[in-house]
């Protein structure tokens, strides 16, 4: 059980802000050719570069 310094700590929520869907009105906007988001991340199948 380590720390977590503040670098790593800021990556991690810019990681967490950043996998999200794509907005509601970008798929309204776009008639559906945008539908989801190429930066989404599953937790268990693709990692984080350390």
């Amino acid at each position: 059980m380590g720390k977590k310094t503040v670098g790593v700590k800021k990556r991690l929520a810019r990681a967490c802000k950043q996998n999200r869907r794509a907005p509601v009105w970008v798929t309204v906007r776009t008639k559906r050719s945008v539908f989801g988001s190429p930066k989404r991340r599953h937790w268990r199948r693709t990692k984080l570069k350390p």
